[in-house]
């Protein structure tokens, strides 16, 4: 059965808000995008931080659509270079999808601050880049929006870099 469908007679199970409220404190809006608004969430019981992205489905049939092949291919996708989906909650209002959080920086504010970026740094993004793309290739997903801002926290830095945001992918 595909994706959200549900058989005739069969009552579809919401989450409360409140499930959502007692696991994570959401924090303040970070960035809003054509779907979704994108919050810092941090796990109440372990303190450990996470992105929230917040899906409205009175915007309309678009935004339920986005959502839920969001969720299906989240829930595909393991790769160190791709942020992957810790927990998902479904309100009769709302979806909320919770991702690792990526904590370097994105590429495009790195370059500026720098005035150069070496060839060395270039090749790594580029490498980075190229083997997520051909993971979700592998998978039979296209990202269909590859862009630097899509490829944030690829730049040389200590610890868990993770790299193209897979909110813009279609299968």
């Amino acid at each position: 059965m595909p994706f959200g469908c549900l058989t005739v007679g069969e009552k579809k199970e919401y989450h409360n808000p409140s499930d959502v409220t007692d696991r994570y404190d959401l924090g303040q809006t970070v960035k809003s995008e054509e779907f979704c608004e994108i919050f810092r969430a941090k796990d109440k019981a372990t303190m450990k931080m996470y992105t929230c992205k917040k899906f409205l489905k009175k915007d309309g049939r678009k935004v339920r659509k986005a959502a839920k092949n969001e969720i299906l291919i989240l829930k595909m996708v393991k790769h160190p270079n791709i942020l992957q989906l810790v927990d998902v909650f479904e309100t009769k209002k709302e979806y909320f999808l919770f991702l690792e959080l990526a904590t370097g920086r994105e590429v495009f504010d790195w370059i500026l601050d720098q005035g150069y970026y070496s060839e060395r740094d270039t090749s790594n993004v580029v490498r980075q880049v190229l083997e997520a793309v051909a993971y979700l290739h592998s998978l039979d997903i296209v990202h269909r929006n590859l862009k630097v801002t899509c490829c944030g926290n690829l730049v040389p830095t200590a610890g868990k870099q993770n790299g193209p945001n897979v909110g813009c992918q279609q299968r």
